[in-house]
Parts: structure tokens; sequence; C-alpha cells
């Protein structure tokens, strides 16, 4: 009996490359996704230009003040309470059945957003479609 003492050849570390290659695969697909909608998250916007020097005489025009604290006053007159329902009907009675008017919305500039939010709805109840918001420059006068 011969017995084989030599040494046997180590065989040499394989590396496996078909997981290697599907994780690069997959890390491909999520790049080329990712990349094809940032295109739609991308916008171009362009900005209006207002022209503060041109006043326009609007003879149906309702203005609504919004406070800091929420209240509201149309064409100067107080509105008790502070829902939706009983501003809509206040700008109704100011609108007189015209949907004509210009509803011009001058709210604090630290009134809460619900507060807008509420006139723009309480608008549209009452049927008024055209809205604008008054603005102040920065030296003061307002808009």
């Amino acid at each position: 009996m011969a017995l084989n003492f030599r040494r046997q050849k180590p065989d040499d570390p394989e590396i496996n490359l078909i997981p290697f290659i599907d994780v690069l695969l997959v890390i491909l697909i999520f790049l080329m996704l990712s990349t094809t909608y940032s295109k739609f998250t991308e916008l171009q916007v362009s900005l209006p230009v207002a022209d503060a020097d041109a006043s326009r005489d609007r003879p149906g025009e309702i203005i609504v003040a919004v406070s800091a604290d929420g209240r509201y006053a149309v064409n100067r007159k107080p509105v008790d309470g502070r829902s939706v329902d009983i501003l809509a009907s206040e700008l109704a009675a100011a609108a007189g059945g015209s949907k004509d008017m210009v509803l011009i919305v001058s709210a604090d500039a630290t009134a809460a957003h619900q507060s807008v939010i509420n006139v723009m709805d309480a608008a549209r109840r009452a049927g008024l479609a055209k809205l604008t918001f008054a603005t102040q420059s920065s030296n003061g006068a307002a808009r």
C-alpha cells in the first residue's frame, strides 16, 4: 500500500460574480428610474410682475380684512363670529346678488393661514369667483 503524502495544491479562491452583477444591475436600474423622475420635480417658474403705479378704479369691490387673531371685517364692518357660513352670508349681502364683484383679501402678515382659507371658502360659497390679495410694498405704501 502506497500512501500519498504529497501536498495537495490548495484550490484558488473563486469569486462568485453572479450576485455581484445582480446587485450592480439593481443599483443601475434604481439610478435610471430616479433620474427620469427628477425632471418632473424640477419646475421652471416665471414669476409675474406687478405694476403698483397703475391703480384701477373698480366700483364692484368687496374688501375683507383679516386681523392677526383671525377676526374678519367686510368693507370695514366687523363680522360677528369666525365661521365660514357667517362670513359667506356677509359676503353675499355685500355683493348684493352680483357675481362680478372683486373680492380683495387684506390679511395681516401674522394671520393664520386657515383664516385666509376660510375667506376663500366663504367667497366660493357666496359665488364670488374674482379674488385678489392686497399687499404692501417695502416702503409701507399699500397696493
